[in-house]
């Protein structure tokens, strides 16, 4: 027997919560196309987020530590696939559409610029007079406009869904504009579990390069009730804390902050009594998140990342060096736009300069601009 797509999709209304986001009752595409056979649409746009420039460039684009301090910290493309790996866990768990979180998750981070957040808010900074700049939005661009791999549309033509719930990707530290996707709703079961999968991803795991890198000692963490209930278990086996310790300790502190997500979002989902997805999206409130005690917990400990890890000197150093590579290209760019490749020069009547220049340096990653930076100020380099 051969599972093709129409197969797959009675598969889904079998398996499937009903207030989940079905692929055979989505939207569409913007631009109307023949589904594959063997594929749902949703996996379809996996396919395609999985394909793109802007996808693989991840792989050298900084989380916290920027690429060259070391192989083994996390990248912007490590933490995009443990947040779908936490993602879809919970999705399984709740009924959800894994496919859809996956694509969701896959995408909601390909806008970020080199150099992390300190990259972020510098071409922000940069773009003050010409609509500012936010990664969540340019990953919309890129998926809709920005990558060209199809003849007959700009963009990846992504299914509603996944753009709805890339626009609603909202975190602590992330907010978007969603004016085109049901503003009054909010984002739909797989949205929701995105968001949450982010956020429980980089506070487990920055933790984890943090206590690595030496930059946070397990006695720092004293007093923070969330590192107290999962390393207490481990005090006798080890005195210190070495890679096997750490690990188990991550490990345990992602796989409790999970079963407590899934617990408390589950009792909201019953408790609120929702048949369909649109019940659901109507609802004055998530219904996938922490509940209140381990809310607060969470909060605790990305209060202290906060301020002892993206607050410390080499973290800070970073911001700086960051923020002085892409001002001084900008303002070179900006004065001799001769300057970038011709492909980007040809936008600058479509786009304008100052965001054909922006969207050109936030495809960079670290060690091109670094690279390119070098070029074009270091005497002793050739262009």
């Amino acid at each position: 027997m051969i599972y093709n797509r129409s197969y797959q999709e009675s598969l889904e209304d079998k398996f499937l919560a009903p207030y989940a986001s079905h692929s055979r009752l989505s939207k569409g595409r913007k631009y109307p196309e023949s589904e594959p056979d063997y594929r749902t649409c949703f996996q379809r746009d996996r396919d395609r987020v999985l394909h793109t420039t802007a996808f693989r460039r991840l792989e050298y684009k900084t989380q916290v530590f920027i690429n060259y301090e070391g192989d083994y910290y996390r990248t912007r493309l490590t933490h995009t696939l443990e947040v779908t790996q936490i993602g879809r866990t919970i999705a399984r768990a709740l009924g959800a559409s894994e496919d859809l979180v996956e694509v969701i998750c896959m995408a909601h981070d390909m806008g970020h610029p080199p150099f992390g957040h300190s990259g972020e808010f510098t071409l922000n900074q940069l773009m003050e007079n010409y609509g500012g700049f936010n990664h969540n939005h340019h990953s919309y661009r890129i998926v809709t406009e920005i990558e060209r791999r199809y003849p007959d549309f700009p963009g990846l033509n992504l299914s509603w869904e996944v753009l709805e719930g890339m626009v609603k990707h909202e975190t602590v530290y992330d907010k978007t504009d969603a004016l085109e996707y049901n503003p009054h709703l909010r984002g739909h079961l797989e949205a929701q579990i995105t968001n949450v999968a982010d956020e429980l991803a980089y506070t487990c795991h920055d933790l984890d390069d943090g206590l690595r890198s030496g930059i946070i000692t397990p006695d720092m963490l004293k007093g923070i009730e969330l590192w107290e209930i999962i390393s207490d278990k481990y005090r006798n086996e080890s005195c210190g804390m070495d890679d096997l310790t750490r690990h188990m300790i991550i490990r345990d502190l992602t796989g409790f902050q999970v079963t407590s997500m899934i617990n408390a979002s589950s009792e909201r989902i019953s408790s609120s009594k929702v048949t369909n997805a649109e019940e659901l999206q109507s609802l004055d409130h998530n219904v996938v998140g922490f509940d209140d005690r381990m809310n607060e917990l969470n909060k605790t400990l990305r209060d202290f990342l906060y301020k002892n890890m993206y607050h410390q000197y080499r973290v800070v150093r970073m911001h700086k060096k960051a923020e002085r590579i892409l001002s001084e290209l900008f303002h070179a760019y900006n004065e001799e736009p001769s300057m970038l490749p011709k492909q980007f020069q040809e936008l600058i009547e479509e786009k304008g300069r100052q965001r054909t220049i922006c969207d050109y340096l936030a495809g960079m990653t670290d060690r091109f601009a670094v690279d390119e930076y070098s070029k074009l100020f270091d005497p002793s380099l050739l262009p």
